[in-house]
């Protein structure tokens, strides 16, 4: 991502992270993990996460993991990180939207690819984190595991 893209993410910061929390609070609440009062320290923790894979080149890490397109599902819809980073996500467009009407002079396509490139990191950033809560989940469905035949 361009630094000047990048430096008036940054300086929007409390206004991304304000507006997640607001977008976190409307929310459906589907358990008592998902409760926004729960969540809403991760924010800052995550914002760190987002600024600092961008700062050392989001887009070559996010494009090698490959499979960052498609939202990060959860077999039970348990998860209370489809919310968080649902929220989190709709915040930093936005933030990145804001920012980027600052900038008069900005042509589509670089615009389009900071776009991109944040949506990649994100979702990649998101996929980790919603398969590592879904891989404790006692709720996941059982693997099918072979059959052993006992030798007599």
């Amino acid at each position: 991502m361009p630094d000047d893209f990048l430096r008036a993410l940054i300086a929007s910061r409390r206004d991304i992270h304000a507006r997640w929390e607001i977008l976190l609070r409307i929310e459906r609440v589907n358990t008592p993990l998902a409760n926004p009062d729960a969540l809403v320290f991760l924010i800052g923790r995550t914002l760190d996460e987002v600024f600092a894979v961008l700062r050392v080149g989001g887009d070559a890490r996010a494009s090698a993991a490959g499979g960052e397109s498609a939202r990060p599902g959860c077999a039970c819809g348990r998860n209370p990180l489809l919310a968080y980073f649902a929220a989190g996500e709709q915040a930093l467009a936005e933030g990145l939207v804001l920012a980027q009407a600052g900038m008069p002079a900005l042509l589509p396509a670089p615009r389009d690819a900071a776009f991109a490139e944040l949506h990649r990191v994100l979702r990649r950033i998101t996929r980790r984190e919603i398969e590592a809560f879904c891989g404790v989940c006692q709720f996941r469905a059982a693997e099918p595991r072979a059959a052993v035949i006992p030798r007599g």
